[in-house]
């Protein structure tokens, strides 16, 4: 069979507009974002929280081994959704831009500006020929002067900040919970049990504690993973 039109002249590895305005292999890259594990993130009154799905392929498989959340600076995080092998690129990037402000200013990054530096980068990968886009959004979360701070990227580059959102399978479902039921101001313990719940939705029930990692980066700005027994606590009030 042989492609359409459309197809022939812009479904290429190299990432141009199409006569409709539209970029394809950007597009491709966000479909992989799309079916990819959902993570979500929530700011509370003191802190943000993330929430992933790590959603392990075989029951062979070392849940320690699976990594969905990357501590960026001590006080900044960020949860991935799609080809987590480029997750791991974009990390190494924030990380070395963090170290880099940290020795030219003598102080942490802001959290809006680790995000605006990765968001770049991503952006670059959507303009030449030879390249790929990044198939991976991320979601950036950390506290800062300007306190509590929750950022979204995309594989275009777009960078969106949030007081809660979602990204991955399930994001309509999630962010219909999130609309409803998610108030400024709420409580840490809250703010977790409504993320459980929504990500509980996302994936049909089927949350435990080994498929689940929760994140938090609190007013004393030090990113810290929830142990199991804490997720087990949290996951036993949504039933």
């Amino acid at each position: 069979m042989q492609p359409a039109a459309a197809t022939l002249g812009y479904d290429r590895a190299i990432t141009i507009f199409s006569p409709d305005g539209r970029l394809f292999q950007v597009q491709y890259a966000g479909e992989a974002v799309r079916k990819g594990a959902t993570a979500l993130g929530l700011k509370y009154d003191r802190g943000v929280i993330l929430i992933t799905d790590k959603r392990l392929v075989s029951k062979l498989v070392e849940p320690a081994s699976v990594e969905k959340m990357f501590e960026v600076d001590k006080h900044i995080c960020c949860a991935s959704s799609g080809l987590i092998a480029d997750a791991r690129v974009l990390v190494d990037r924030g990380r070395l831009e963090a170290e880099i402000n940290r020795l030219s200013y003598g102080e942490p990054i802001q959290v809006e500006t680790l995000a605006k530096r990765i968001s770049d980068l991503i952006q670059t990968y959507t303009q030449y020929s030879g390249v790929r886009p990044f198939g991976i959004a991320l979601l950036i979360a950390g506290v800062d002067e300007a306190g509590p701070r929750l950022f979204e990227t995309d594989p275009a580059g777009a960078l969106t900040g949030y007081k809660a959102t979602v990204i991955g399978s399930g994001r309509e479902i999630v962010m219909g919970r999130f609309e409803k039921e998610y108030r400024d101001g709420m409580k840490k313990d809250d703010a977790v049990l409504l993320g459980l719940r929504a990500l509980k939705d996302a994936t049909d029930g089927e949350i435990s504690v080994d498929s689940v990692e929760i994140g938090v980066v609190d007013e004393t700005r030090r990113f810290k993973k929830l142990p199991s027994s804490e997720v087990k606590a949290y996951l036993d009030q949504i039933g």
